[in-house]
């Protein structure tokens, strides 16, 4: 009954914000053209990269969504380092889940996190400034399997559709966002919220200071994050799970980079779009960079004398608990509506 207790806690929470950050996420969807990204951030040099690092930041995309976009950039001319710089800062920040850290993890963790995001994408980018180009041995169908957007459709439409007014648009953002982008996220976001209930009810505090403070922390926060399949907003009732049991705020910030801007498949994608000198500067580049932004965070912590556990418990009550009550009701609402659409998508056979 505790742990149920418990978890249930967390979700009213996260409700709130998570709610709001899928609206806004739902707006950006609607309004940030696809189009526009790929003719600015597209060419070649600092500026792209940097470009495409903050184009890529507050996109609705996880790392499986992002990979059409980012193959649909390269094709369309975008450099390998710009390329490289969205397809990481895309996953591992954005409005949903800068909302939804402020809840869980404090406001601390939810500056920080978005600036480690972009810096980790820019120095990825520049990285790979310095590969010798290599033979681009893509299939054009190939990197698509997991995109539910227009952007792998055709480029030009066969007929010519009136385009929407501003409401109509907007809405049908947040629609596209209260179904797909929860679709995406409702099971992680389930796991770690239910994980963090457990480590809540059952870990004492400060369990793992001892252990979970050092770079051996930081490694294996790497290991677990690299080949895990974890968007930027699921991941965060985890990394306050790592919190609640006392890991250090920088091991944690490793597995909030790392988690979401790898996994298996956009691992191979890389390697298949852009060749295997290009995956290798991926991943190093994501592993040095996460595990810097891990140092500098306690390095932080320490100078300024953040206490983490009192910002997790502080957070926590920003809001009146008549509106996480409401706002609980209605994501429950939302996800038991969309129950049977996620069951279906998780069992569909793939036709990539």
């Amino acid at each position: 009954m505790e742990l149920l207790t418990n978890t249930l806690h967390l979700f009213l929470e996260a409700a709130p914000w998570l709610l709001f950050g899928l609206v806004m996420a739902g707006v950006i969807k609607a309004w940030m053209s696809e189009k526009a990204v790929q003719k600015y951030i597209g060419g070649k040099g600092i500026g792209s990269i940097f470009g495409a690092a903050l184009f890529g930041a507050p996109l609705p995309l996880c790392s499986c969504g992002v990979l059409p976009a980012a193959v649909g950039m390269r094709r369309a001319g975008g450099s390998r380092p710009a390329t490289l710089s969205f397809l990481i800062s895309t996953p591992e920040t954005g409005v949903d889940s800068v909302a939804v850290s402020y809840a869980l993890l404090g406001p601390f963790m939810a500056i920080v996190r978005p600036i480690a995001a972009v810096s980790s994408a820019v120095f990825t980018g520049v990285l790979a400034i310095f590969l010798p180009e290599e033979d681009n041995k893509a299939q054009p169908a190939q990197a698509s399997s997991c995109c539910k957007t227009s952007c792998c459709g055709n480029s030009k439409p066969a007929v010519e559709v009136k385009k929407p007014n501003a409401f109509r648009k907007t809405l049908d953002g947040v629609s596209y966002a209260l179904s797909d982008i929860l679709d995406d996220i409702a099971l992680w976001l389930g796991v770690g919220l239910l994980v963090a209930g457990v480590v809540t009810t059952y870990v004492p505090e400060q369990a793992l200071v001892e252990w979970g403070s050092g770079p051996l922390a930081m490694l294996v926060m790497l290991v677990i994050g690299i080949p895990m399949y974890i968007c930027a907003t699921a991941s965060t009732p985890l990394a306050a799970s790592f919190l609640i049991a006392g890991v250090s705020p920088g091991a944690v910030m490793v597995f909030l980079l790392a988690g979401p801007a790898t996994n298996m498949a956009t691992i191979a994608v890389v390697k298949n779009e852009m060749g295997t000198r290009t995956m290798w500067t991926y991943l190093a580049g994501v592993c040095i960079s996460s595990l810097a932004a891990g140092f500098v965070v306690n390095q932080l912590v320490s100078l300024w004398a953040i206490d983490i556990q009192s910002e997790l418990a502080a957070s926590a009550h920003v809001l009146p608990e008549g509106v996480e009550e409401v706002c609980a009701i209605i994501l429950g609402l939302l996800l038991v509506k969309r129950l049977p659409a996620m069951i279906f998508t998780k069992t569909a056979p793939s036709n990539g």
